[in-house]
């Protein structure tokens, strides 16, 4: 069983806190991902949950700058060269569905072989509630061919599975509608966001941080793009550890 089932607040190792962090005048909302910090004070600022408050955590801001420049270049990808949904535990249930039971607002029922019945999940990128783990899709925050454009082709194939099934950071996996899933497809924040405006903040401190966690690149227009949303997220919190 992994660490992100039995605890996936505290054990996160990437977590972006919203404190007041719309950046839509028209919206005031907090991130509604399952796990994610209820908002504090409008301009009052709070630690990611399971840090100090004080701690060393950076601002939207501040993590965006520290991603490397680099140009994207998609030459050899497969989305094959990146193996999913692995049980790693082999505790019978796969990458897909131990984020699925992780984020479950409402439990769902175990049978044999992890198959899943009941629950419900809120998906945090359209506040859908749905509730049947079909409808729902596992999005990589950082999509599989960005990574490969940003420095995992550069990879073993360990590397990458090991990315592909990342559930030891908390927010780099995300149950979320299949609608949302397929329309943001392998875009980067220059060419999509979140449809729901008080979950752009903290999308924003997802893709950071687990850029940041894996080491990748961010080429000049993702990076104009982070930046800008930075403008209205000043009390995003973005925390995270470097993959082994």
């Amino acid at each position: 069983m992994t660490a992100r089932r039995l605890a996936p607040i505290a054990t996160a190792l990437l977590i972006a806190s919203l404190a007041g962090c719309n950046p839509s005048a028209a919206k005031s909302e907090s991130d509604s991902k399952p796990s994610a910090p209820a908002a504090s004070q409008p301009g009052k600022e709070s630690a990611a949950p399971g840090a100090p408050a004080g701690g060393n955590d950076l601002s939207l801001a501040e993590a965006i700058a520290k991603i490397p420049a680099g140009t994207e270049d998609r030459t050899g990808y497969e989305r094959d060269s990146f193996h999913l949904w692995v049980d790693a535990d082999k505790d019978g249930c796969d990458t897909r569905k131990e984020v699925l039971i992780a984020e479950a607002v409402k439990a769902p029922e175990q049978g044999a072989r992890c198959a899943l019945s009941g629950g419900e999940w809120l998906s945090y990128y359209d506040e859908v509630t749905v509730n049947a783990a079909t409808k729902l899709d596992i999005d990589h925050v950082v999509p599989l061919a960005e990574a490969w454009d940003s420095g995992a082709s550069k990879w073993d194939a360990d590397r990458r599975e090991q990315y592909a099934n990342d559930l030891d950071a908390d927010r780099s996996l995300v149950a979320v509608t299949a609608k949302t899933n397929r329309s943001k497809a392998d875009r980067d924040p220059a060419e999509w966001l979140p449809p729901a405006a008080s979950a752009q903040c903290t999308y924003g401190a997802d893709w950071v941080g687990t850029k940041l966690r894996w080491k990748l690149t961010a080429d000049d227009k993702e990076r104009a793009a982070l930046e800008k949303l930075a403008k209205g997220c000043t009390d995003t919190v973005v925390k995270y550890e470097t993959a082994p």
